[in-house]
């Protein structure tokens, strides 16, 4: 566990939590240490993605649940699309409510708002500032 922690740049409390939850999956060893497969890297990043775009853990566990389905239902695609189809629409909706906030600001408050963004943001900010200009 320590060394996944390590990998994924996560605290160990974390995967013990997200394994209790269902979200990770675990082997014992002989000596009861938990052994994760190569796939919880990529599980790990993956959850982590999921929650800085909000979303609570039981909808990140049931994107993870589809996303090793091998043969997935049609019922369960169909869920699947209107869920993202959702997500869309509630994005459009905090854009329709930011941009103009975002047209208020000067360039001294965009500068100091930048600087509390994470590079992804600072982005999306920038090229929020050339759509709405």
């Amino acid at each position: 566990m320590g060394e996944l922690a390590s990998i994924a740049k996560v605290s160990k409390r974390t995967i013990d939590y997200y394994t209790n939850l269902g979200l990770l999956q675990a082997e014992r060893s002989k000596a009861n240490y938990r052994i994760y497969a190569e796939e919880a890297i990529s599980d790990l990043k993956f959850i982590e993605e999921c929650k800085s775009l909000h979303f609570p853990l039981e909808e990140i566990k049931r994107k993870l649940e589809l996303k090793k389905e091998k043969d997935l239902q049609k019922g369960e695609v169909e869920k699947h699309i209107h869920s993202v189809a959702q997500q869309m629409k509630q994005l459009q909706n905090d854009l329709s409510t930011l941009i103009p906030l975002i047209n208020n600001l000067n360039d001294q408050q965009v500068k100091d708002f930048s600087k509390e963004l994470t590079t992804e943001g600072e982005m999306l900010l920038k090229s929020l500032l050339r759509f709405t200009s």
